[in-house]
């Protein structure tokens, strides 16, 4: 039993369960019954996603100190208690179930899924 950090859009592996969609939008031009076929998301859930402020901190951020402010802004939104217990649910679940969160961004280095991995870490998730 594992959870998966994966970019959404993409094929999926065996055994990946249900991936979950932590973006702030749906994929454009994309029809909602449509979201699972394509390998997008099964589930969409915003919650774990950037703010939109935050995500534009990031997607323009252009030098270390900039990624690093994006970093702790996004940090600090997951630190609130309901998002907190959020990652605390999906790493009691990862114990037991097979699952998969993930982003669109195409270089996970520079998305808000490195640092949902790390958090995963953190509460005791296991993360492939």
């Amino acid at each position: 039993m594992v959870v998966r950090v994966v970019r959404l859009g993409s094929q999926r592996i065996q055994a990946e369960g249900t991936r979950i969609g932590t973006v702030r939008r749906p994929p454009r031009g994309v029809p909602k019954a449509a979201f699972a076929a394509q390998d997008w998301y099964d589930v969409w859930f915003p919650n774990l996603a950037p703010s939109a402020e935050t995500v534009k901190m990031g997607q323009q951020a252009a030098t270390a100190q900039q990624w690093h402010a994006f970093l702790k802004k996004y940090r600090a939104e997951m630190s609130t208690p309901e998002n907190s217990r959020t990652l605390d649910v999906l790493a009691a679940l990862s114990q037991h179930a097979n699952f998969s969160v993930g982003c669109y961004c195409e270089d996970e280095s520079h998305c808000h899924r490195s640092v949902l991995r790390a958090l995963l870490v953190e509460k005791g998730a296991k993360v492939e």
